[in-house]
Order: structure tokens, then sequence, then C-alpha cells
């Protein structure tokens, strides 16, 4: 049996834009991971993961429906979903009567998972207090820019792609 092999395709070369777009796009996933991991370690014997924790920050200020918390969080409505309901399980989080719709509850904290917010909240600024030490204001407040317009032409090439 005769394999076929694949065409080499014409061999696109990154302009210098796009080699430190790559490089920008790899730092940012290596240091989602690692921030990832020290989110889970300063709220490990909270019971709080880092999705619980976005879901409790979601609904701290009001209730709201699982496509809410998905769309402010750019994740999925089914990922959103399963942690909601591990969460009910576990009493940190409660579906209400939505009375805009009928069949789409609102995700409400309890006491309990209030409480665990208000924690995990304190411990966050005090570290993340720490962690900024190194850099001026104005650096992080560049970077935020950086990424946020980083992100909005992600979007405009999605929507484009559309």
């Amino acid at each position: 049996m005769k394999s076929n092999p694949v065409e080499p395709q014409a061999v696109v070369e990154r302009t210098a834009q796009g080699e430190a777009l790559n490089d920008l796009i790899l730092t940012i996933f290596r240091v989602s991971g690692r921030l990832n991991r020290a989110g889970d370690a300063l709220s490990r014997d909270l019971n709080l993961t880092s999705a619980r924790w976005q879901v409790l920050g979601a609904i701290a200020s009001q209730p709201r429906t699982i496509a809410q918390i998905a769309r402010q969080n750019e994740l999925t409505r089914q990922g959103i979903l399963w942690v909601v309901q591990a969460m009910v399980k576990d009493g940190l989080v409660e579906l209400i009567h939505n009375p805009d719709h009928r069949r789409a509850k609102l995700v409400r904290h309890t006491q309990a998972g209030a409480d665990i917010y208000r924690e995990i909240t304190s411990r966050q600024r005090r570290w993340v207090s720490e962690l900024a030490s190194p850099f001026s204001e104005a650096e992080l407040k560049e970077g935020t820019r950086l990424l946020t317009r980083l992100a909005e032409a992600v979007v405009a090439e999605e929507e484009e792609g559309e």
C-alpha cells in the first residue's frame, strides 16, 4: 500500500510584527496557565476553583443567568452550567425565579457563597498588590490597553470570517 505524500505548501514567513505577536500570544498562554494555578492555590482551602471564583465574581453585585455569566467571562453556557450545578450541590449558589424569563433561572450566591467570595476577594487583593509591586502603574495600564486592543482585533477577525 502506497502512501500519498502531502504536497508541501509554500512557506509563509512571518513579518517582524507577526513574530512579535506570536511571542506575545505564547507568553499570554503561559501566563494564563500560571495565573489559573496561582488562583487555584490561593483558594484551594475554600474548595474554590478558578471557574467557581469566576461565577461568584459574576454574580457578586446581582443575580445573573447562565448565559449572562458565560458571555461576561467569554465561556460556553454548557461549561458555566456544569460549574453552577456543582456549586448548587455544594451550597455556594442557588437558582431562583427569573421574572424576565420563564425558563432561564437566575444564579444567586447563598450566604456560604457570599462568605467565601468575601474571603477570596480579600486574599486576592493582598496577592495582586504584592504581585504588582515590581511594575509601575503606567506599565500595567499600557499592558491592559495592549491586551484590550489585541482582544478587539481577534473579535474583528472572527466577525470578518463569519
